[in-house]
């Protein structure tokens, strides 16, 4: 007959059990249950980012209307699209403003942080007016250049007229209607290039800047071997983010020119507008949706690719 286990030997022995199943739960595994924290938030970015995307690209390859999604005819409103001259305008048209704004922004705002990284109450309060416009909507923003670009009675008028000289008819010259629409959102865009620069720029260790210092190395030295390489991954974010951005233009041009003079200023997404909620022609619409999307991918994804090759050599 055996005998008992003592509690000494029985406390032990449930120690032993308890770390070897300890032993066996392996810390790596995943915990599906902390798919629950994420749940909510891919339910809202599959029902409003994945959904209308494949919804758009089905709709692409039909002869939809408000009404019926209509018959499938494959690449047809592709080639429709590449046959119409407003269409190709409309791309030109938003890569030159794509042009205009995208280096204006990230230069221009990389130079404000640099200007306003200081310590000091006037700094802080004119980070806060750079950025103050970024907090606008676009009415407001177009209401504003309109009032300024307004011919004769503008503050641009008033402004060219203390030196006798007549100022430029920014909205109405064929020639300056896009650079118009461009200094109005860069004005408007460039508080959120400066905020990040400024957040990058704070990263930087002040080590650094104090054995530059007694190295005797001057500022130019100093922006040129330290503060421009340590934010080199911001500016190409901030590159990236404007690109997505201003490829979707549309309510400066559609509050300030109308898409004119001559659809000189209609981009794409106005171009898409028009198709699809004024002609109610949803598939050649989507198909031009796509078309852009397709464009800002390749776009951020060259200077995503371009950046990183600079930054390997």
């Amino acid at each position: 007959m055996a005998e008992p286990l003592s509690a000494t030997t029985a406390h032990q022995a449930a120690g032993t059990a308890s770390v070897k199943r300890a032993r066996s739960v392996d810390i790596y595994a995943p915990q599906w249950r902390n798919f629950l924290f994420v749940a909510p938030y891919l339910v809202f970015f599959v029902t409003l980012l994945v959904v209308p995307l494949f919804w758009g690209i089905w709709l692409s390859f039909h002869k939809a209307d408000t009404f019926s999604s209509g018959p499938f005819i494959g690449l047809g409103n592709y080639v429709r699209l590449f046959n119409d001259k407003i269409f190709l305008q409309s791309i030109w048209n938003t890569f030159y403003f794509v042009l205009l704004t995208v280096p204006s922004l990230a230069l221009l705002g990389l130079f404000l942080a640099l200007c306003l990284n200081r310590r000091t109450r006037s700094a802080a309060v004119l980070r806060g007016l750079f950025f103050s416009s970024s907090v606008l909507s676009v009415t407001i923003v177009t209401l504003i250049w309109r009032i300024v670009y307004i011919p004769d009675i503008g503050l641009l008028s008033m402004i060219f007229g203390l030196f006798g000289a007549r100022a430029p008819a920014f909205l109405s010259d064929p020639s300056l209607a896009m650079i118009g629409i461009a200094i109005a959102t860069v004005w408007w865009c460039i508080g959120l290039p400066m905020m990040l620069f400024l957040s990058a720029l704070q990263q930087i260790p002040q080590d650094i800047y104090e054995a530059a210092a007694l190295d005797n190395a001057n500022r130019w030295q100093t922006l040129r071997s330290i503060t421009l390489p340590s934010i080199k991954r911001t500016f190409v974010l901030v590159v990236i983010i404007q690109i997505v951005f201003q490829f979707q233009l549309f309510g400066q041009a559609l509050l300030m020119t109308r898409g004119g003079p001559n659809n000189l200023t209609k981009p794409i997404v106005f171009y898409i507008y028009e198709t699809a909620f004024r002609r109610w022609d949803l598939g050649l619409g989507a198909a031009a949706s796509e078309i852009l999307f397709v464009l800002i991918l390749v776009a951020a994804m060259v200077q995503f690719l371009v950046s990183r090759r600079k930054a390997d050599v």
